[in-house]
């Protein structure tokens, strides 16, 4: 049996392993299914149709799985689907999707999501990234993994936030942030790669070279979006592919070695910029 708080109130229904943890005056709705190893703290309130993997951990005061803030939701019963091993700070809240797009919202695995962060219905957080205190994304908002979203930042419904970027301190966030960038300021700037996130990731020489190219030729050259892409998709891309074991770059503190190739990257950066809706950040 999951250890239980007396003062919880566990619904008969709930699904929750063995090895699940539910604090103090907790509430877990009938519809909710909980992983193995995962700890639910103290005040938070679990409902809707959410599933929660395992091994995360879901600080006190938060709630998780409340319908969505849109007024066209009528009421059915859409998800929110929670990976594995992410932590959950204090006073999150995350929303269940809407019909608009599949009914789900999404979180991935292994994020570090800090307090009063809000992720809307129907957004899509990939794994291994970092939303800071008061991170806000909107509606149908799409983040690729390892992006880093600073503190107070505010996303709008329906932009994408490419992987390994990395959004600065009280971003207004309005245009897709293509991935590998750095963008802060008001108003909302590229600045740079992001080149310290790469290091730490193990990117090796060759790749960060043609990230760095492919930056120049989105903001520095003058080219227009089309023509960047087709410079993009010229780069050489010969360098071989990089395994999990690759030699990182010189000097670098490594946090993890995200396998790769210069060829994966180009096709990152130019897939995302193809399909981008709202424009990119300037």
């Amino acid at each position: 049996m999951a250890t239980i708080h007396p003062t919880a109130i566990v619904d008969p229904a709930a699904e929750l392993h063995e090895s699940v943890t539910v604090g103090a005056y907790s509430l877990i709705g009938p519809h909710v299914r909980i992983g193995a190893g995962t700890t639910v703290g103290p005040h938070c309130v679990i409902e809707g149709h959410t599933t929660i993997g395992q091994d995360n951990r879901i600080f006190q005061f938060n709630s998780i799985g409340a319908i969505p803030q849109d007024i066209s939701h009528g009421g059915e019963p859409t998800q929110l689907v929670i990976g594995d091993r992410n932590t959950i700070r204090e006073f999150c809240t995350f929303n269940t999707g809407t019909l608009k797009e599949e009914g789900i919202t999404r979180v991935g695995s292994d994020n570090w999501i800090m307090a009063y962060v809000h992720i809307a219905h129907d957004v899509r957080l990939g794994s291994h990234t970092i939303l800071a205190n008061n991170a806000t994304l909107a509606g149908h908002v799409h983040v690729g993994d390892w992006a880093v979203i600073g503190g107070l930042s505010g996303i709008h419904q329906f932009v994408h936030i490419g992987a390994h970027s990395m959004i600065g301190f009280q971003g207004h966030v309005a245009q897709d942030v293509p991935p590998f960038m750095t963008v802060e300021g008001n108003p909302l700037a590229a600045r740079a790669i992001n080149l310290t996130g790469l290091r730490r990731r193990g990117f090796s020489a060759a790749r960060i070279s043609a990230i760095k190219q492919m930056h120049k030729l989105l903001y520095r050259s003058g080219l227009t979006l089309e023509q960047a892409i087709d410079a993009m998709n010229a780069l050489p891309t010969d360098a071989p592919a990089e395994a999990e074991t690759a030699t990182p770059v010189q000097g670098a503190r490594i946090e993890a070695v995200v396998a790769g190739s210069v060829a994966s990257d180009v096709a990152l950066m130019t897939e995302f910029l193809a399909q981008a809706k709202r424009g990119i950040v300037r």
